[in-house]
């Protein structure tokens, strides 16, 4: 529930900083920025998922490719109390992964082919468990939609939008990735 008021409060903010830039620069078009926070919002919404994992490569992995992993995901699902999310690969040496999409039945999994070589199994399901909390507790909307907005705030001041998976590099969130054994689910290691 508080994941959901939050999310609410950032598209109210979102909003009202669209309407509010756009109207101060032209008060004759205020209408317009009314009609671009709403499509911001409800892109924000349907399409930030889609949008991430565009950006990123991703490409859906099958459980013909990868039975071991999802059968590790089904089982980490079903322990949370969830649906089992769509898993995603992206072909990127960094070791890094993310969940995204609006709620727990169209979670995402994305991880890389670094992660899936470099990290053991145990170390693997301690990744993955992470990302599917993140999809329990809904917060994978409100960092969507927070994703939109500092995209929507670059585009506006014309500065760098920033990556979707910027977070990888920041020191909290390297914690989650340590070095080990390749488990071989990657590039074909």
């Amino acid at each position: 529930m508080k994941n959901q008021l939050r999310t609410i409060l950032l598209i109210a903010v979102l909003s009202a900083l669209v309407i509010g830039v756009g109207t101060a620069v032209t008060p004759s078009l205020a209408y317009v920025f009314v009609a671009l926070a709403v499509a911001i919002n409800i892109g924000a919404y349907f399409f930030s998922d889609k949008l991430a994992l565009r950006m990123h490569g991703a490409r859906e992995l099958d459980s013909a490719q990868a039975p071991e992993l999802h059968a590790m995901v089904a089982e980490l699902a079903m322990r949370a109390g969830i649906t089992k999310p769509r898993l995603y690969v992206i072909a990127d040496r960094q070791p890094n992964a993310f969940a995204t999409g609006r709620n727990p039945e169209h979670g995402v999994v994305a991880v890389t082919e670094g992660l899936l070589d470099l990290l053991s199994v145990r170390e693997l399901r301690g990744v993955v468990a992470h990302e599917l909390a993140h999809i329990k507790n809904r917060d994978i909307l409100v960092s969507s939609i927070r994703w939109a907005a500092a995209r929507a705030g670059a585009w506006q001041t014309g500065t760098r939008q920033p990556s979707h998976c910027d977070r990888a590099t920041s020191p909290s969130h390297r914690q989650h990735v340590h070095r080990q054994s390749a488990v071989g689910w990657g590039s074909g290691a």
